[in-house]
């Protein structure tokens, strides 16, 4: 089931269960997945990094987060909640990003495809490089675009 959350409980979620990557700096909002009373997910939606991709009808799926416990199909639950909220208040693209290692099965159950592909970067290269941001070893791994569109 689909809860209404905070950007700031879902990134403390995020601080406490995601595997690599850390909470989001902002955000436009965020969703909870409850299962049997408890919260098993969130999903947290902002504007694009990529400034080429700031557009105003375009959002981007930053985190995406379950437990262990979660049901399985929780990811693309959440993705496709982010579709549907992001879609009603008249967005017309949602992006996201997977590390190349990662399956990528939640977003194709949720109707998302591949459209392009990030390159790897280098430590001290890149957003990185700008004040407040920080590299992580996250960075140094390739990754896929995916999206879902009107």
């Amino acid at each position: 089931m689909a809860v209404p959350i905070s950007i700031a409980e879902a990134n403390a979620f995020v601080l406490s269960f995601h595997r690599h990557n850390k909470p989001t700096q902002g955000g436009r909002f965020a969703i909870g997945a409850s299962h049997a009373g408890s919260l098993v997910g969130v999903a947290i939606v902002g504007n694009p990094v990529a400034r080429k991709l700031f557009d105003g009808v375009t959002a981007e799926v930053r985190r995406v987060c379950v437990t262990e416990s979660a049901p399985k199909g929780a990811c693309s639950f959440l993705y496709s909640r982010c579709w549907r909220a992001w879609a009603a208040m008249g967005g017309q693209r949602l992006i996201t990003y997977t590390l190349q290692s990662e399956p990528g099965a939640s977003l194709r159950g949720a109707g998302f495809r591949v459209v392009g592909q990030s390159p790897i970067w280098k430590e001290g290269t890149g957003w990185t490089t700008r004040p407040g941001r920080e590299w992580q070893p996250v960075h140094g791994q390739g990754r896929l675009r995916w999206e879902i569109s009107e």
